[in-house]
């Protein structure tokens, strides 16, 4: 058998021993090896004293006054920031919300007055102009415009009939 305290596989059946959970032919096995190898009887006898003590140690009972002592203990032992809040507590309770609205509105106005909302320019509606003409310009100019006329009606006409 290889030393259990060598070998990985092994360190676990010391393990096992010393908690007598290790069945009779291993446990032979096992004691026939300590009885050549000092580190697994150091071992075994530092394991052994250990369980031997968890196993005479018994607990305090536990008194009827435990669970209220406990919590009164737990009560004193506060950070620091909740002793600085615990008196503002009920104000922040009963005034926490009219509190909260104030701030909002305070940082909805200072946003507002950073940025006042711009209103779009009003569209310009389109209109002809007129440009003053001298009078001795009119004729020459509706003569123009008669002309143009004629020549729109004949362009339109000529490609309404299909005999030109």
């Amino acid at each position: 058998m290889k030393c259990p305290i060598e070998t990985r596989e092994n360190a676990e059946l010391l393990l096992a021993y010393c908690t007598r959970e290790l069945d009779a032919e291993s446990t032979a096995i096992l004691e026939r090896h300590m009885e050549i190898c000092p580190a697994c009887r150091e071992f075994s006898s530092g394991q052994r004293a250990i369980w031997e003590a968890l196993d005479a140690w018994e607990a305090a009972p536990v008194t009827l006054d435990f669970d209220r002592r406990l919590y009164r203990r737990i009560d004193r032992e506060v950070s620091w920031w909740q002793l600085l809040m615990r008196p503002l507590r009920p104000a922040l309770v009963r005034q926490g919300l009219s509190i909260a609205a104030a701030a909002c509105l305070v940082v909805m106005a200072g946003v507002l007055l950073q940025h006042p909302a711009s209103a779009p320019p009003a569209a310009q509606p389109r209109s002809a102009q007129v440009e003053a003409f001298e009078p001795d310009q009119v004729e020459p100019a509706l003569d123009a415009m008669h002309m143009l006329g004629e020549f729109s009606y004949r362009v339109r006409g000529d490609a309404a009939d299909p005999k030109m």
